[in-house]
């Protein structure tokens, strides 16, 4: 079984990098909407997801940055753009910063910032708290999506975080993009790059893409999707397909 899934057959490779809550097959209602004639795109799995649930690993934002530069070499894939969602943002600058000469752009999806993400003790519980009980997952989702979407979305949500996680390293990627500070590996970086925030992600929303990537990336672009939360592929996926892809042609 192959550990990543892949669509397209075009020049330019994208490798495609999930959030907590994710996986490979995260991205499913993305792909329609995505030209596969001009662009390759691959899912990764980070370990202990996906079809890579059960592999060992240290679990760490540095550990899944090295699986993703031996996918691409695996791939033959010398340069490459990358797009992260959520903790896969916080992978993909990491990349980035092991390697820029091989990264023609980065896409973030509600990316988290390469300063890892601040906690209360209240909301810290809540999230460490989550990988055994899904009624935490389903806040947490129910939350960073402003409270906008039925309980069956919800739920079909926190069905596809338990099915493709492992407890374990669900709860050990907690403190990797939580905790990981790097961000002085990649202030002041010339790469292209454009983070996608939602309108009602209360944690990874504008303002904090303001306070940190617009601080470190002089050539950032930041838009706004007013439809999206914190999941923008699954709730606004023909829109964030388009926009990845505009942004993408131009580099």
């Amino acid at each position: 079984m192959s550990t990543y899934e892949r669509t397209g057959t075009g020049e330019h490779v994208v490798l495609v990098l999930h959030g907590w809550f994710g996986s490979a097959n995260a991205w499913d209602n993305l792909i329609p909407h995505l030209d596969t004639g001009r662009f390759t795109y691959v899912f990764a799995n980070n370990r202990g997801y996906g079809a890579r649930k059960g592999e060992p690993g240290e679990h760490t934002i540095a550990e899944v940055a090295s699986d993703v530069l031996a996918l691409a070499d695996e791939l033959g894939a010398s340069r490459f753009s990358l797009v992260g969602h959520s903790m896969g943002g916080s992978v993909m600058q990491w990349v980035y910063a092991d390697a820029p000469e091989r990264v023609r752009s980065l896409v973030g999806v509600s990316p988290v910032p390469a300063s890892g993400v601040p906690f209360d003790e209240e909301t810290w519980q809540l999230f460490a708290g989550a990988a055994e009980n899904p009624g935490n997952r389903r806040a947490i989702i129910d939350f960073t999506t402003g409270h906008r979407h039925h309980g069956g979305w919800l739920d079909e949500m926190v069905r596809h975080s338990e099915e493709n996680s492992d407890k374990s390293a669900f709860a050990a990627y907690l403190d990797a993009w939580a905790r990981t500070d790097f961000h002085d590996r990649i202030a002041g970086a010339e790469v292209p790059i454009k983070v996608f925030a939602g309108e009602h992600d209360p944690a990874l929303g504008e303002q904090t893409m303001l306070a940190t990537f617009a601080q470190w990336y002089p050539k950032l672009e930041l838009e706004v999707l007013p439809d999206a939360g914190h999941y923008a592929a699954d709730e606004v996926p023909v829109t964030l397909a388009n926009a990845i892809e505009v942004f993408l042609d131009e580099h």
